[in-house]
């Protein structure tokens, strides 16, 4: 192999060096990392565990919030959003009883092979699994109803987990894809890094099976 068709070969499979973003909290991050998935319709029910994330949608320019009636409702409009455009539907719930009304809509959403991303908010990350105010484990009640559960507990992490949730959601067989952000995580500040694109292993669909002449 010559040197000019080595270089070549390096330029093509050398990764997409990531992006420092500036200081921000959590909450602003999610925002943030949604834009960057091109998300601009987001169906979102307020509560106090996902507050910091509506005060943050308030300043995007890119992403319209629409306010459902019932956070049942705002599941399946995701799910229409979802089904129209092709792209993924993204719904976002507060904990408790916020969160467990988007079950059916999620359930759906994996029985029909629709993309969907839901966001919940949750108790601070000290508190959970004891017993705290309006604590759910919405992580563990939908996890045979989705492709892929998320449980943020280090607020750098933010970046690569939403990315590689729209990335889940939308290769392979569609479905939904889980994120529950405590509401410590949210408040949190960090300077983010933005990956330009992700590699999960066993995720490469292009591979396709052989078959024996």
């Amino acid at each position: 192999m010559s040197k000019t068709t080595q270089t070549e070969s390096k330029k093509t499979t050398a990764p997409k060096r990531a992006e420092l973003g500036p200081t921000m909290s959590g909450s602003e991050i999610l925002v943030a990392c949604l834009e960057r998935e091109g998300v601009d319709t987001i169906f979102a029910y307020p509560g106090g565990a996902s507050m910091e994330i509506h005060q943050s949608l308030t300043r995007s320019k890119k992403i319209r919030t629409v306010l459902p009636r019932h956070e049942h409702g705002g599941a399946f409009a995701a799910e229409g959003y979802a089904r129209a455009t092709g792209r993924a539907g993204v719904c976002m719930a507060t904990r408790r009883p916020g969160a467990t009304n988007l079950v059916t809509g999620i359930a759906d959403a994996f029985m029909d092979s629709v993309p969907l991303i839901a966001v919940t908010g949750q108790v601070p990350q000290h508190m959970i699994g004891k017993g705290g105010f309006q604590e759910t484990d919405i992580y563990g009640m939908t996890l045979p109803i989705v492709k892929h559960s998320y449980l943020i507990t280090d607020i750098n992490d933010i970046p690569r987990v939403v990315k590689e949730a729209f990335y889940i959601a939308q290769t392979g067989r569609p479905g939904p894809v889980l994120i529950d952000l405590p509401k410590n995580v949210q408040q949190a500040k960090t300077q983010p890094v933005f990956p330009k694109e992700i590699k999960l292993r066993g995720s490469d669909f292009s591979i396709r099976p052989t078959t024996s002449p």
